[in-house]
């Protein structure tokens, strides 16, 4: 070892002042996939505030109790006078193998108990293997392997090894030629997080009174810690967009290991008179409350109180109001009161709350000049869609990330559930289409009219298109009618326009209620 490396200062920083920690949601999770909260594939970024006294000269700074998925090479520390020398993590924290391989050459203490007497006597002995086999002690007796002789016996250390420690430690090399008390920031990204937003929908009435309806839109922000590992009183952020990951962060975060002490050898008891017969174990304790509705945990974020009886659960509610801030691409979200991310954990966090949003049902179908329609043949059930604008003017205006919605309808038993879907990230603005189960009310017939004509190669021949429509419903629907995708296909409704929506060229049709309407319209391709 250098003469400069024996010379330098162990420091321990003080546990952290601050800390913030900012949570990217798994970038490979797609619209509708849920997050895996035993097994969090998204990260986060930790951001930690400690003090530091150093000595004059080179010194080595200790951080304990960073997180086990710290991915090392991310790991940034300012405020420094002296710079980052170099970095290490400790691969190994402390437990029963640890204390052996460290003591490996040295004495410890072994203590014998004489099962019948009780009587204990402890003697001096040398480690002399690893811990990755039986363990052999060197005693005044001679060689001898632990847990062989068929009685209980105790290993006392002197000491905990250099460089092994309860918790995670990062640590790097610094010189300050005066020294002095500084305040650092660790800055690094941790594998083993992930968020996601969960919706509650909820119709002020039923729909069909008329077209447009109100609804009460909360969401929640359910995170997971997956380290082991608390952030207490932490400044938390969660991050919503795609983000473009190269890097791996699984493989580069190497959790340091706590390995378990094997010994291969005869269990409690002989050979002559046997292993005790093993006694059942006593049955598990009851579970615990889910963490996200346990007592004083639940938070909602939002800019008006909730009442008891919009939660899903009695647990006081603490009211605050979301930040909402730009991040290039992304949108960031800043929970404004400090929590505790708790290790191997799950938190619900609530931080939407709308209680006048405007929407309306829409019903769709697709009609493919390739089908011949049958008059005599079954129709087919539209398509639904929960349609609104994230505008102020509809109840909304605000940024929503990815996630599932529940929807709820008030019934002559109270809120029910009619139905679940999934939403991808809307800006502010932006039109919200959430497609939710097939229409029993709404029903289709559409094609082409004659069997044999169908489109030609060169698109010179139109075809003729038509589409029954039938509302068993006591209220006026409309339906969106797909045409054709826009730019393949030339398109002559009768009686009205298209427009483009999303890739195709539509028609938007109302129908009475409790009728039938029939609807016409050309085709030929653009391939021209």
């Amino acid at each position: 070892m250098p003469a400069n490396a024996q010379q330098r200062a162990v420091v321990n920083a003080s546990a952290p002042t601050d800390l913030s920690v900012t949570i990217y949601r798994d970038p490979n999770r797609d619209v509708g996939d849920e997050m895996n909260a035993d097994w969090p594939e998204g990260f986060a970024m930790i951001s930690e505030t400690r003090t530091v006294t150093l000595p004059a000269g080179q010194s080595t700074i200790r951080f304990d109790g960073v997180a086990e998925g710290m991915v090392a090479v991310s790991a940034i520390v300012t405020g420094l006078p002296g710079g980052t020398i170099e970095k290490n993590r400790n691969a190994e924290l402390l437990s029963p193998a640890a204390l052996v391989n460290g003591a490996l050459g040295n004495r410890i203490t072994i203590t014998r108990t004489n099962p019948a007497t009780g009587e204990a006597v402890s003697e001096r002995a040398i480690v002399r293997t690893r811990a990755d086999g039986g363990l052999v002690l060197q005693s005044g007796g001679g060689f001898e392997a632990v847990r062989c002789a068929g009685i209980p016996e105790t290993l006392t250390f002197d000491g905990v090894p250099t460089g092994l420690s309860a918790r995670p430690v990062f640590s790097i090399d610094t010189q300050d030629e005066s020294g002095g008390t500084f305040e650092v920031t660790l800055t690094y990204l941790a594998w083993g997080f992930d968020w996601q937003a969960d919706y509650i929908a909820t119709f002020k009435e039923k729909p069909g009174r008329g077209e447009e309806f109100e609804m009460n839109l909360l969401s929640w922000l359910s995170l997971v810690n997956d380290n082991g590992q608390s952030f207490e009183n932490a400044q938390l952020l969660v991050i919503a967009g795609t983000l473009n990951i190269e890097s791996d962060f699984e493989s580069l975060a190497d959790p340091p290991v706590a390995s378990p002490l094997r010994l291969t050898c005869y269990p409690l008891g002989n050979t002559k008179q046997g292993s005790p017969i093993p006694v059942a174990p006593p049955p598990p304790p009851p579970s615990p409350a889910p963490v996200g509705y346990a007592e004083g945990d639940m938070i909602v974020v939002t800019g008006s109180r909730m009442k008891r009886s919009n939660m899903e659960a009695g647990a006081p509610v603490a009211v605050m109001s979301a930040q909402e801030e730009q991040l290039g691409d992304l949108k960031l979200y800043r929970v404004p009161k400090r929590v505790t991310v708790s290790a191997k954990g799950l938190k619900q966090v609530a931080f939407l709350n709308k209680q006048q949003v405007k929407a309306r049902l829409l019903y769709l179908t697709e009609c493919s000049p390739y089908y011949w329609r049958d008059p005599e043949g079954e129709f087919a059930p539209a398509g639904m869609l929960l349609v609104t604008k994230n505008t102020d003017k509809n109840g909304l205006g605000v940024a929503l990330p990815q996630g599932a919605m529940t929807l709820y309808e008030p019934g002559g038993f109270g809120i029910q559930m009619v139905a679940q879907t999934d939403l991808r990230d809307y800006a502010r603005g932006q039109d919200i289409e959430l497609e939710l189960p097939n229409s029993n009310q709404v029903n289709v017939s559409c094609g082409r009219i004659k069997e044999d004509a169908e489109p030609d190669e060169n698109g010179r021949k139109w075809v003729k298109m038509q589409a029954e429509l039938r509302n068993a419903n006591p209220h006026d629907v409309t339906i969106r009618l797909l045409l054709g995708e826009s730019g393949e296909w030339s398109i002559r409704p009768r009686g009205t326009k298209t427009r483009v929506k999303n890739g195709y060229e539509i028609v938007e049709i109302k129908i009475a209620a409790n009728s039938t309407r029939d609807f016409r319209w050309k085709i030929r391709g653009n391939s021209r």
